[in-house]
């Protein structure tokens, strides 16, 4: 199992990245959570096997449509064991 943390910037607010990330983070069979930051980026920690963070990642390096990601930030974070995935509100 993996953990990572992960800042995504560019035009990933107000285009249903966070959203559409948690239908592709279900799908996928990670779990963690995503949030706005008050900057203009996205942050997420996505926990899961390798092949799914890796899976997980490359998305997160696309976005949905209307998106476009400029820069993705990944470092390693502690595991927590946490289930499902969460839509946060903006920290």
């Amino acid at each position: 199992m993996k953990r990572v943390h992960v800042i995504v910037s560019g035009d990933v607010q107000g285009v249903g990245y966070r959203y559409t990330a948690r239908g592709v983070a279900e799908r996928i069979g990670v779990a963690g959570w995503i949030r706005n930051r008050p900057d203009g980026t996205v942050e997420a920690e996505i926990e899961g096997s390798e092949e799914q963070v890796t899976s997980m990642l490359a998305w997160m390096h696309q976005g949905p449509p209307g998106s476009h990601v400029r820069e993705r930030v990944v470092s390693d974070a502690p595991l927590e064991g946490a289930g499902g995935f969460q839509v946060r509100r903006t920290g």
